[in-house]
């Protein structure tokens, strides 16, 4: 078993990423939020794949598993659905002790931690990721969120789990798109913090698209790393961990303006980590090699690098809904060379122009 272990002034947890470790939920629950009852949340394509094995660990660890179902994609992560978590809950009495574990994706991992973070006024959050994205990215450091006809993510907290629970060998199941979208999220931390991550990628790609399990483990292990280590120097995002959008100021306005599902969030990222590096190479910040072997990498993922856009001026305007716009004035993090990004909010519109332009199709 592989252990990152996150350590904040008010809070301490483990990622444990281990094969087979799922059927092992019950127990590892058990060790950090030792109560009779416990909430569990899944789509039902996963439930479906194991939500048998979860509930049958969780029985024997204990506890009185009670399930609340949400559906699938983009469009379910509403309020409306959280509300819907909080009246399962509510129903079956759960208490401020019961843990609240996210069994699934990111979007899962997101309304289960956004509800765990306020149901009660905050109960024990679990996550057991499914999916690349979420074992590498989301499971871990405690956003958690909805998105809003306005935008994506507007509404959310940090709430920093209990523990994560990665079974990698649950990745058997994830279809190819959806691990390609896991890649990108890799390929992302890698430009920001390891140019190394960068090259173990590509150098043994075949091997991770096969699931190979020793490769998958060290793929996790890293990226999860990476990401401790960045919530660690900073948790609420004051700082660096802006540096873990790379891609996503350019990528959440790809998935508005295509509607939430259309385009995958892991693809819209790739897409975005292109945007912005022509941007930065516009503006002389890095080589434009840069943009090219990003290119090539993502291509060989399978991950798409070109897109049907709306115009410049509408991406533009979804773009000053984001998170990330201060005094009006909207951040981008920028790439200088392979495992270094930097903090912008001064690139001028005629750069920002030839990142859209740079991805369209």
């Amino acid at each position: 078993m592989a252990i990152v272990t996150i350590q904040l002034p008010h809070h301490r947890y483990e990622i444990q990423i281990e094969p087979g470790s799922l059927g092992e939920l019950g127990h590892r629950v058990r060790a950090v939020a030792p109560h009779g009852q416990c909430g569990w949340v899944a789509d039902p394509t996963v439930r479906a794949l194991y939500g048998d094995a979860a509930e049958s660990s969780l029985a024997d660890a204990g506890y009185s598993p009670v399930l609340a179902e949400v559906e699938p994609g983009e469009s379910a992560k509403s309020l409306a659905t959280v509300e819907g978590i909080y009246s399962v809950f509510l129903d079956a009495h759960l208490e401020r002790k019961s843990p609240v574990i996210a069994l699934g994706g990111g979007i899962t991992g997101d309304l289960a931690g956004f509800a765990a973070a306020t149901y009660l006024r905050g109960v024990p959050f679990i996550q057991c990721p499914t999916s690349l994205l979420a074992m590498v990215d989301s499971s871990v450091g405690g956003k958690t969120g909805v998105n809003v006809p306005q935008g994506k993510n507007l509404v959310g907290a940090f709430y920093q789990p209990a523990l994560v629970v990665t079974d990698p060998l649950v990745l058997r199941s994830l279809p190819v798109r959806e691990l390609r979208c896991g890649l990108a999220e890799c390929i992302k931390h890698a430009v920001i913090r390891d140019k190394s991550l960068f090259a173990f990628i590509a150098e043994h790609l075949q091997n991770l698209l096969d699931l190979s399990v020793d490769e998958m483990v060290e793929l996790v292990k890293r990226n999860v790393e990476i990401k401790a280590a960045v919530v660690m120097e900073d948790e609420k995002e004051k700082g660096v961990r802006a540096h873990l959008n790379f891609g996503h100021t350019f990528g959440h306005a790809i998935e508005s303006a295509g509607g939430y599902g259309t385009i995958l969030h892991g693809e819209a990222v790739g897409l975005g980590m292109l945007a912005a590096s022509r941007a930065a190479a516009d503006f002389g910040l890095c080589s434009p090699d840069l943009s090219s072997e990003l290119g090539e990498l993502l291509d060989a993922v399978g991950l798409p690098t070109r897109a049907d856009l709306p115009s410049n001026s509408a991406l533009g305007e979804t773009m000053r809904h984001d998170k990330k716009v201060n005094d009006d004035r909207i951040r981008f993090v920028l790439p200088l060379r392979l495992g270094e990004v930097e903090i912008r909010d001064d690139i001028p519109q005629s750069c920002i122009e030839a990142g859209w332009d740079f991805i369209r199709r």
